[in-house]
């Protein structure tokens, strides 16, 4: 990314010079008087040729330029690409996390709850069985929303680590 404003300032550099080289060579070149042998055609020839090979040396330069910039380009667009999906793809995960934190916290209040009544009917000397059910069915939620959470959690890590386990590997065999 860093080298396109260098190639696009070289690029610039040569054609001004080539803008430059054009500019001297008309005010250099001033009406030749031949004196009928045509030496001086010869020189101009010789000049004009030599020129327009450096013109056309200038001109392979800047289409090799305006490829690099061209393949760097594409590169950079590649890259990006990758980034954007990586970004996507955590917000997924990120967004799951959430999701099942928020379940995790809502059941552990509903087990608080429940706690506080089965608190409340031992004191009393009451023993009521669909309390003692409902907080057994409200801890099993709270136990399978932990497991849902850490296995969220496990996900996010194998997704960041499957990248630099592949490239280590991959290190480890070329």
């Amino acid at each position: 990314m860093i080298e396109l404003p260098q190639l696009e300032t070289r690029i610039t550099a040569a054609l001004d010079r080539i803008k430059t080289g054009l500019g001297v060579l008309s005010t250099l070149a001033p009406a030749p008087e031949d004196n009928g042998d045509g030496v001086q055609t010869e020189a101009l020839d010789a000049q004009v040729a030599e020129l327009g090979s450096k013109l056309d040396e200038e001109q392979t330069a800047n289409a090799q330029l305006e490829e690099r910039v061209k393949r760097l380009r594409e590169r950079q667009d590649g890259k990006l690409a990758k980034l954007e999906s990586s970004v996507s793809t955590a917000r997924a995960s990120a967004t799951r996390m959430d999701r099942e934190l928020q379940h995790l916290r809502q059941v552990n209040a509903e087990l608080r709850d429940i706690n506080v009544q089965l608190r409340v009917a031992v004191s009393a000397g009451v023993s009521e069985p669909q309390l003692v059910n409902k907080a057994m069915l409200v801890e099993l939620e709270a136990l399978r929303a932990t497991r849902a959470a850490d296995a969220a959690e496990m996900d996010s890590i194998l997704q960041e680590l499957t990248p630099i386990i592949k490239q280590e590997s991959v290190d480890a065999t070329g």
